[in-house]
């Protein structure tokens, strides 16, 4: 078993040389750094094309929703982007919010956040900007965001407890958040839970659903909503780099195990319901 400090280091190389390398490179990979013929990440993509405010040189496959979709984000917002890559999340969100919202990318590869800020540059966006550092405390100060969106990210956060109480402490009150992310409804074989390839890919790292809605709401939000939920199908020449042709049947003979979840929650504004918005 890998500790927080191992498991960060290791994020944090894949996604590094993910961010180094050309998209063509990415998107015929199997965790988006490496020379496999398949891939993982791009099982669990949700298609962008057709969304507003999409940038394809912003887009390296490497989510498993589609948080902006269903995130509420008004003309006008503060949205914070949890994970932000190289600015795709962020640049959605842009266009919803609009020329008087402002949106905050946080990432802690510094290769994302250079690659973040030129697909910025490139746009002449003036009302997005990119932070580096950890969702476990992140760099935004209390009572921030409007909204919080983040896309296949929360799961590689050793300590999600943390990470949520972050991002309950950034939004407003009032403030909600809509996250992408992968979960599990049974349990994975040991080899694919130590595969490195298949933790930065987001599967490796999944917790139970039961514990990752438990944990949002021990961090206090409200009104949890799953918005959208599918599950997640790896095929048999990916399975085959980490079992033997025994063990693949026996996992594929379970129900689905692994699910991309969207779910949505809001941080109560304390002030209303006390007589004290007049």
């Amino acid at each position: 078993m890998k500790n927080s400090i191992q498991i960060k280091e290791m994020v944090k190389q894949k996604y590094s040389e993910i961010a180094l390398q050309d998209k063509e490179t990415n998107q015929s990979s199997c965790c988006g750094a490496g020379g496999c013929s398949t891939e993982v990440y791009n099982i669990m993509t949700d298609e962008y094309t057709a969304v507003e405010g999409y940038n394809p040189d912003a887009d390296l496959k490497l989510g498993c929703g589609l948080p902006t979709q269903f995130a509420k984000i008004a003309e006008g917002d503060t949205v914070v982007d949890l994970g932000s890559g190289a600015g795709n999340d962020c640049f959605v969100a842009r266009h919803e919010a609009g020329e008087k919202g402002k949106v905050i990318g946080i990432d802690f590869t510094e290769a994302m956040i250079q690659k973040a800020r030129a697909n910025a540059d490139k746009k002449g966006f003036t009302n997005v900007e990119f932070r580096l550092g950890d969702i476990e405390e992140i760099p935004v100060s209390d009572s921030t965001a409007d909204v919080v969106v983040s896309n296949c990210v929360m799961n590689l956060v050793p300590d999600k407890p943390k990470a949520f109480a972050e991002v309950y402490r950034i939004l407003k009150e009032g403030g909600h958040f809509s996250i992408s992310d992968i979960v599990l409804t049974g349990e994975l074989p040991e080899r694919i839970k130590n595969a490195a390839e298949m933790y930065a890919g987001c599967v490796a790292s999944a917790i139970q659903k039961s514990d990752y809605l438990r944990i949002i709401e021990d961090a206090g939000f409200s009104n949890v909503v799953l918005q959208k939920e599918k599950p997640i199908i790896i095929p048999d020449d990916i399975l085959g780099n980490y079992l033997n042709e025994e063990e693949t049947e026996v996992y594929k003979s379970n129900k689905n195990i692994i699910f991309s979840i969207t779910v949505y929650g809001e941080k109560q504004d304390l002030c209303c319901g006390r007589g004290c918005c007049m």
